[in-house]
């Protein structure tokens, strides 16, 4: 492969994978959550084995439709959260994939966002499944970004913590990178957050 683009550590990750589902009723697992798109080229799932009395992961499977990026980046984010308390793990960000994996060419890099929502949105699954929706950090806020469920929320928090324009939108939430139908919403919402907030600044 020497037109291979992407570190070793990718290459481990995506030509041996670790963790895979291969049967779901074959591995109990309490918690369970998708995130992206199939039409556009990658969704996820994450399943999770928890230890309810000290909150921790004990083990985890997944899927992944994608590509050398996508698996990658859940092969490996599911060997980082065994041995995790949930709290610890729904902190993980795409950035800490990323890292693991030794990086990721630029325009492969929405791939990671989506391991780290599936992760979370598990973890939400596990705490409504237990009853404890003070936890639950899913707000069901409206989706703007269908491949990388990206949503409204996401774009207003990318706009306190400091995008200023589309490009600094997308450094922080990565909205727009995969199939880009939802660039239009996104410069909307972007305009109105920074009236919102800073018009008057």
């Amino acid at each position: 492969m020497s037109d291979w683009l992407y570190s070793d550590r990718v290459k481990e990750h995506f030509m041996d994978p670790k963790n895979i589902m291969y049967d779901e009723e074959g591995f109990e697992y309490d918690a369970k959550g998708t995130t992206g798109n199939i039409k556009c080229g990658d969704e996820m799932t994450f399943y999770l084995k928890i230890d309810p009395e000290s909150m921790t992961i004990t083990d985890c499977r997944w899927k992944t439709f994608g590509c050398a990026s996508a698996i990658a980046s859940t092969s490996v984010l599911s060997e980082m959260v065994k041995g995790m308390k949930l709290e610890d793990a729904y902190r993980i960000s795409n950035r800490d994939i990323i890292e693991q994996l030794g990086g990721l060419p630029e325009n492969k890099v929405h791939c990671s966002v989506l391991g780290d929502k599936a992760l979370r949105r598990a973890i939400d699954n596990y705490y409504r499944s237990i009853g404890m929706e003070d936890r639950v950090h899913d707000t069901g806020s409206r989706v703007v970004c269908q491949c990388l469920n990206i949503t409204e929320d996401e774009i207003e928090h990318a706009v306190l913590e400091g995008a200023r324009n589309y490009y600094q939108l997308q450094e922080k939430t990565k909205v727009g990178t995969s199939c880009g139908e939802c660039e239009e919403e996104a410069r909307r919402l972007l305009a109105y957050y920074l009236d919102k907030h800073f018009c008057n600044t």
